[in-house]
């Protein structure tokens, strides 16, 4: 999760205009679904509520309380006149109407229906590694013939042991290659 700080109230570049509380909202909601979590820092333009936003998430990650009075440091002066972890937002008009936001969140949540997966990430069930057809099936493939033949009976002496099965394009016999090992079964 990067916690950028460029959403909270004085910050030089955002005019989100977010308390240190309600950035917090946002770790505490994702933290809530129990999924291992990476916290980095990240933007923000005022460094002194950049400071302010990382030491207070580190704590709500952490589950820890801390006060709101800022210890005496070498960067003390930086933060007058209240000196004071959590930041008072400005008297701001909200320019969002229900109308606007609900447009804004329709849109994304299509946007986000429509992506693909990330190359190289599987996003499907993979296929089994053998198929038996029907045809070998009816023509009697699922006897107890283990010449060439299907073997699909359920091996109760040993489950560990796979059926033989055909491929779509072959007898279902393992391609022995010279150049690689195998292990010698006697």
């Amino acid at each position: 999760l990067q916690c950028g700080a460029d959403s909270l109230t004085g910050d030089r570049l955002g005019c989100f205009n977010l308390t240190l509380k309600g950035h917090a909202e946002c770790v505490r909601f994702v933290q809530s679904f129990g999924v291992p979590l990476l916290v980095l820092g990240g933007g923000g333009y005022t460094i002194r509520n950049v400071a302010r936003c990382w030491a207070y998430e580190t704590s709500v990650v952490l589950g820890k309380e801390i006060s709101n009075e800022i210890p005496f440091n070498d960067y003390y002066e930086y933060y007058a006149p209240d000196f004071e972890l959590h930041l008072q937002p400005e008297s701001m008009d909200n320019m969002n109407s229900k109308e606007s936001l609900e447009q804004i969140k329709v849109e994304l949540l299509q946007q986000l229906q429509n992506l693909q997966g990330a190359p190289s990430v599987q996003m499907q069930q993979a296929p089994p590694l053998f198929e038996i057809s029907s045809k070998d099936k009816s023509n009697g493939a699922g006897d107890n013939d283990n010449e060439g033949g299907n073997n699909n009976n359920n091996n109760e002496d040993n489950p560990d042991e796979r059926p033989k099965a055909k491929t779509k394009h072959g007898d279902g016999d393992k391609k022995v290659h010279e150049a690689e090992f195998y292990d010698q079964v006697d």
